[in-house]
């Protein structure tokens, strides 16, 4: 008799991933630096000339939409095994650098853990599995039921950056 959850007759397969991801000002002088980032990426994988102009179009368009004095793009690279993906997006992190500017702080912490996640393209399951604990206990996290312990909040700020929260908020 097989366990309540689990489908008859198919299996899992488990399939490793490698995110890199990349924060770039909304610059035109930036542009070349993505190229390199998304080649890099890439490694000896040959891109079409379609591929390319895709790719060019997508990095074109997200930094006209995240165009301005502190706008930053976010260029996140998943390697499969036989393909990569790449996700281009405006983003509120901030670019390495002096001129960086800092996210807004979040009302609590579930909220500021879902942005986290949200912007970077991670699913909940990745997140669970990159710091060390059960989906079910980030879905608590991410639903305000719990707040994580010092040790994994540690771990959390060492993947995602220092947790902001507005004034009078606090993370126990």
């Amino acid at each position: 008799m097989e366990s309540a959850g689990r489908s008859q007759g198919k299996s899992i397969e488990v399939v490793a991933v490698e995110i890199v991801t990349k924060i770039f000002p909304a610059r035109p002088s930036a542009v070349p630096r993505i190229r390199e980032f998304v080649r890099h990426c890439l490694g000896d994988a040959p891109l079409a000339d379609a591929e390319d102009r895709e790719i060019g179009n997508t990095i074109l368009h997200a930094l006209l939409t995240a165009a301005g004095p502190s706008g930053v793009l976010e260029v996140s690279c998943r390697k499969y095994p036989g393909r990569v993906e790449f996700d281009v997006l405006p983003s509120r992190a901030r670019p390495d650098g002096p001129a960086a500017t800092r996210p807004e702080p979040a009302a609590s912490f579930a909220d500021w853990l879902a942005e986290a996640l949200r912007s970077r393209g991670i699913s909940k399951e990745t997140a669970a599995e990159q710091l060390d604990v059960s989906a079910k206990t980030l879905t608590r996290w991410l639903g305000g039921q719990t707040e994580p312990r010092l040790r994994d909040l540690r771990r959390i700020e060492d993947r995602f950056g220092d947790v902001r929260l507005r004034r009078g908020t606090e993370v126990s």
